[in-house]
């Protein structure tokens, strides 16, 4: 059994807060023909230097029913700035077109088997995974992005076309996991390889 949930595999509900002060549920966001999960967090140098791609994304596809809800689960206690206090505040700076869920506990990123930030989870209508991996393949400097995965993605399932890569290794830091060295990784956690 792969670590990371794998193309085809439905989306697994999650009860998590957001910066908003609400709480939020997978079924909250039903109305979304296309919803982007992410893992992310707030001082990943490769979060960072990618957010501002990410928000053209969401931008860009918001017309056409796509919905993006980002996900920290990383410990506070390994980088205090990833905290939920920190989080409200990122999002009260840079004001994202995304809600902002906080996993203390961990749980939904083992079970979506989030690798690094950011590392970004596609479903269709159905709910269906139909892509995992990375947003672009520079995410730390843009002006060096070459291939954009996740406009790609997002491109093909708006102009109902098959997604033509659903498997790329997401690019950034590792997620923090509680009680563990910073660049710890669970053991099952492994690249993730696409066979067409």
């Amino acid at each position: 059994m792969s670590f990371t949930l794998q193309p085809g595999k439905p989306a697994i509900t999650f009860e998590l807060p957001a910066t908003d002060g609400k709480n939020y549920r997978l079924a909250d966001f039903d109305a979304a023909e296309i919803l982007v999960l992410f893992f992310t967090c707030n001082h990943c140098p490769y979060v960072i230097g990618s957010d501002m791609v990410t928000q053209e994304a969401a931008l860009k596809y918001k017309d056409r029913g796509v919905r993006f809800v980002a996900i920290n689960s990383n410990s506070k206690n390994t980088y205090q700035e990833d905290d939920f206090e920190h989080m409200v505040q990122r999002m009260d700076e840079f004001k994202f077109p995304w809600v902002y869920l906080y996993d203390q506990s961990q749980e939904v990123a083992l079970a979506y088997g989030a690798l690094r930030t950011p590392h970004f989870f596609v479903f269709d209508k159905e709910r269906k995974l139909v892509y995992t991996g990375r947003g672009n393949d520079s995410p730390r400097d843009r002006s060096k992005i070459a291939v954009n995965d996740l406009d790609r993605t997002l491109s093909e399932l708006c102009n109902g076309k098959p997604v033509s890569i659903p498997i790329t290794n997401p690019i950034g830091c590792n997620v923090k996991w509680e009680g563990k060295h910073k660049h710890w990784m669970p053991a099952d956690a492994c690249d993730l390889v696409w066979q067409k």
